[in-house]
């Protein structure tokens, strides 16, 4: 990305080259493809995903066929993918998905793309800080006899995620590099030991079978799923902080849908192998989260299945940390741009980080936590608070977030292209994201429709509005925002989503009220 400096000896030299220096923005040349590659797979948690969200799914939606819907998933993402990736060859900003959205459908439309995103991305990452809180007091109780509630290690990680937060991307890459490299290798050992020794209907393949799609549960399961591959779309928020943004970005990008997609049908299957297909679904209603470590300890030994306990808690770390990083990326893209004060975009010292913006995704975080844990009336080791209501909840609600600004991303990408004339020779990637904002929307209604079963409330139950209304209004004042900003301050609408280039523009306009200043003058 060009960004202009104005010092270039200084960007000659390594320096950061963007007209309001340093202080307004992220450090280039951070991270290389692994450092970004692991830097957006680290969300999506693969052992949070095989021990908590398989087992969930087989167990509540009764679908058989779940490793087939990670691969239709994972083609509808590839199909985003394309478009959204070659957004990102002419955009590169810490705002990914409400920059994109300002560049193709305005800038009021983005001001509601980066509350949304804002908001779903909080809910993320403050979620799992319940399942979080929740095992590790377990493994305490377990294993060192130590009775603690759940909010106590919440908060302690908290702190931990906040002061990572402040230090150098590159730093933070290398924590969930090898955080998440620990956790693939533990759930290949497992699916190879499944496949080794199948259960009683021996290597089937009858998950892929698609009359395993039928029944009413599908559309609910596509919800649970699309949650597994969070994490892809944030590798736009690093382009900024990337050598190359125009290559690294779509490779990593494609590497992770791709990866993930393979990764988590080949395991949702191993699952199915191990019980047989015909078992996996009572299996998982008997053992629920536990399914994992059941089959894991009958095949590969309890030590081998305690390490797992204890991978999977710094799995959750490691998405805690990624979904942390893109939060403090958005408020500091937002805060440049004018839709959050001026203090949030602007980066600390010499780690090049979003400070101010990692520090209000701690607190944020903080007071959710501290609110869930005042309203605990539970025993200890009982999950209703951590697990079944701040993870379930806001989980799901940033989920349908960030399903939300992949619809709206995927109508960009095809107006942005037409109102530039190039329709005709980005035709095929305009029929891409046009196929993928259908079924993008297609999951959105299904998620909204059935919120009360992805929440495990009642169908009569308030929450199946409330909860995806945060959504909504988040929008709503996103929105609203946007066109306040239109009527009472246009040059900064004018700016919405681009970032630097924004500043760019201002040098050039006041290089030439200089010029003409200087013409005009006797």
């Amino acid at each position: 990305m060009s960004t202009g400096s104005s010092d270039p000896s200084r960007a000659a030299a390594g320096g950061i080259s963007t007209f309001k220096g340093q202080e307004r923005a992220l450090r280039a040349d951070r991270l290389g493809t692994g450092g970004l590659l692991l830097s957006v797979l680290a969300a999506t948690a693969p052992l949070m995903v095989v021990a908590g969200v398989m087992p969930t799914t087989f167990a509540v939606m009764g679908i058989v066929g779940q490793p087939l819907l990670f691969v239709l998933l994972g083609v509808v993402l590839i199909l985003f993918g394309i478009g959204y990736a070659e957004m990102s060859r002419h955009v590169h900003n810490a705002g990914a998905f409400y920059a994109y959205i300002s560049r193709g459908l305005g800038g009021t439309a983005g001001a509601g793309a980066a509350l949304v995103a804002l908001v779903a991305y909080n809910a993320l990452q403050a979620g799992i800080y319940g399942i979080f809180g929740f095992e590790v007091a377990g493994l305490l109780d377990t294993y060192a006899d130590i009775t603690v509630a759940w909010w106590i290690p919440s908060l302690l990680a908290l702190a931990l995620v906040g002061a990572l937060g402040c230090l150098k991307i590159d730093v933070n890459a290398r924590v969930l590099g090898v955080l998440l490299i620990i956790e693939v290798v533990l759930v290949v050992i497992f699916d190879i030991a499944a496949i080794a020794d199948p259960g009683p209907q021996g290597l089937s393949l009858n998950a892929f079978n698609p009359d395993t799609l039928s029944g009413a549960g599908v559309g609910t399961a596509l919800c649970f799923c699309i949650a597994a591959f969070l994490g892809f779309e944030q590798a736009p928020v690093y382009a900024e902080e990337t050598s190359k943004p125009h290559i690294l970005v779509p490779r990593v990008m494609f590497l992770a849908v791709a990866g993930v997609a393979v990764f988590f049908a080949f395991s949702s299957w191993a699952l199915t192998v191990a019980t047989g297909p015909g078992q996996i679904v009572p299996t998982a209603q008997e053992q629920s989260a536990g399914l994992l470590f059941f089959l894991t300890e009958a095949r590969l030994g309890e030590t081998f299945t305690d390490v797992m306990h204890v991978l999977f808690v710094t799995g959750m770390f490691a998405a805690m940390l990624s979904f942390h990083n893109v939060v403090a990326r958005y408020a500091f893209a937002m805060g440049r741009e004018g839709l959050l004060p001026s203090a949030f975009g602007r980066t600390t010292g010499g780690s090049g980080a979003p400070g101010t913006g990692s520090l209000l995704q701690t607190a944020v975080s903080a007071l959710i936590v501290i609110a869930f844990a005042v309203t605990d009336d539970k025993p200890h080791g009982d999950p209703t608070a951590p697990i079944l209501h701040l993870f379930t909840w806001f989980g799901n609600v940033g989920a349908l977030g960030v399903i939300v600004l992949m619809a709206l991303a995927s109508l960009s990408v095809v107006v942005f292209f037409v109102r530039r004339g190039a329709a005709g020779t980005q035709g095929w990637r305009l029929v891409t994201s046009s196929l993928a904002g259908i079924a993008l929307v297609v999951i959105a209604f299904y998620t909204v429709k059935d919120f009360d079963v992805l929440v495990g409330a009642g169908p009569d139950s308030s929450l199946s509005w409330v909860l995806p209304g945060i959504i909504g209004l988040a929008l709503v004042a996103g929105l609203t925002q946007g066109l306040i900003m239109r009527s009472r301050n246009p040059e900064a609408h004018a700016r919405i989503g681009l970032g630097n280039e924004a500043f760019q523009l201002e040098k050039a306009a006041e290089s030439a009220e200089t010029e003409t200043e200087k013409a005009s003058t006797p």
